[in-house]
């Protein structure tokens, strides 16, 4: 053990070497770090969760073991885990435990350290496995950090430019880089390397679906989890029922659609946006609508004859909408009219609606802003909402009609 514990040192060490670009995030590190509450980092498989840690972490006395080591998992003993710890980083003051969902029991382990008063920052790439066990054990001990792919924002950091400087002053190259961002999303791994964005993400959905969903889970019909995988991540952005996915599909049951379809959202692979209503059981009976973590999956896997770059645009405000804090269970829905108008989010602060935003890539048409502002106006009005947004690629102006203000902003001013 203590041999595998002096490897996984080694590899923390190479790991800190190399040059990161830090993340955005609305938490103190001293202040994080200086809580006993476990750090918890959670967010789908590749988007920086180690890194943050280890960032967070650098220049510190921290342990470190990567649950991602069979080595580790095969030999694994609680006391001897401890004690080779103990020796390969004497006096250390926190404990980085990375992709600690897959040792079984890790709930309880967890829990033993944290009544050693051992200071934790944790990573996982499963959100219902990691947030629900620790809440049974640990309620009230822990905050969670969700990692995402790069925003808008970070990947034009790291190709050395700001959205907050203006960007009249080199309009093709900024147009350029959130077109790019449009259609090859934001996976660190990738920035760096666009030619390989297609292939490293269909792998890695690949891998996500048959070994973090299939073998988790002993899924015997693979292939129809996959197939539902496939046909989600194509229809991005459209409602839809288990009842359909089941007929569509042929799955065997609608119990199995639906089983499936938590299995998917559990690594954050795709979030599933519910209709709002102020009747909690109408909103459980009317369609969802599914997004996707990361518009180049759309490029990677989807089955699609024409690119529909409307879709892709509100994918993107979807994503940045989660990464500010709304979720699909409390604060963040779309809204469908008596007179079946759409607007396509609904966000919402307590127990009252906020803003309405509506996504629409191009205004230049009047017969489709016409479309879109008549929609969102009359939403607003039976919502009793004045904050009303449309989202575009490129336009900027305010509207007013009916008595209401609507601000038109660019995706990179949202």
């Amino acid at each position: 053990m203590r041999t595998i514990v002096n490897n996984q040192r080694k590899e923390r060490d190479l790991l800190l070497s190399r040059p990161y670009l830090p993340r955005h995030t609305k938490y103190d590190v001293e202040e994080l770090l200086a809580s006993r509450q476990i750090k918890l980092i959670t967010g789908p498989r590749r988007t920086g969760k180690s890194t943050e840690a280890l960032l967070m972490l650098k220049n510190r006395n921290f342990a470190y073991l990567n649950f991602d080591d069979g080595k580790l998992l095969n030999a694994w003993d609680d006391d001897l885990v401890l004690e080779s710890l103990q020796q390969v980083y004497h006096g250390f003051e926190y404990l980085l435990l990375d992709e600690v969902q897959n040792l079984d029991g890790w709930d309880l382990w967890v829990s033993k350290l944290y009544r050693l008063g051992v200071n934790m920052v944790i990573t996982g790439s499963n959100a219902k496995l990691l947030s629900s066990e620790m809440a049974t054990l640990l309620t009230g001990r822990y905050i969670q950090i969700e990692m995402l792919p790069f925003s808008l924002s970070e990947f034009f950091l790291w190709n050395h430019k700001s959205l907050s400087d203006n960007l009249s002053e080199d309009e093709a190259v900024a147009q350029s880089l959130i077109n790019d961002y449009l259609h090859f999303g934001g996976y660190p791994e990738t920035v760096a390397a666009r030619s390989l964005t297609q292939n490293y993400l269909s792998t890695l959905f690949d891998s996500i679906v048959w070994k973090d969903i299939a073998k988790r889970h002993n899924v015997r019909n693979v292939e129809d989890l996959n197939n539902l995988a496939m046909y989600l991540v194509s229809n991005f952005c459209n409602p839809f029922s288990a009842n359909e996915l089941t007929d569509a599909l042929g799955m065997s049951s609608v119990a199995t659609t639906k089983k499936f379809m938590g299995y998917l959202r559990e690594p954050y692979l795709f979030y599933y946006l519910p209709r709002y209503n102020n009747k909690l059981k109408l909103m459980k009976k009317a369609p969802q609508k599914v997004y996707v973590v990361d518009n180049g999956f759309v490029a990677a896997k989807a089955f699609s004859l024409s690119e529909n770059l409307g879709r892709l645009l509100e994918n993107q405000v979807f994503i940045e909408l989660v990464r500010r804090g709304f979720d699909t269970e409390r604060s963040l829905f779309y809204y469908r009219s008596r007179n079946d108008k759409e607007t396509d989010f609904v966000t919402r602060r307590g127990p009252h609606v906020d803003s309405l935003i509506q996504v629409c890539y191009d205004l230049a048409s009047e017969k489709t802003l016409k479309r879109e502002v008549d929609s969102l106006i009359e939403c607003a009005g039976e919502l009793k909402c004045q904050n009303l947004l449309i989202v575009t690629m490129s336009e900027e102006r305010r509207i007013e009609k009916n008595g209401y203000v609507v601000k038109v902003l660019p995706i990179n001013k949202f």
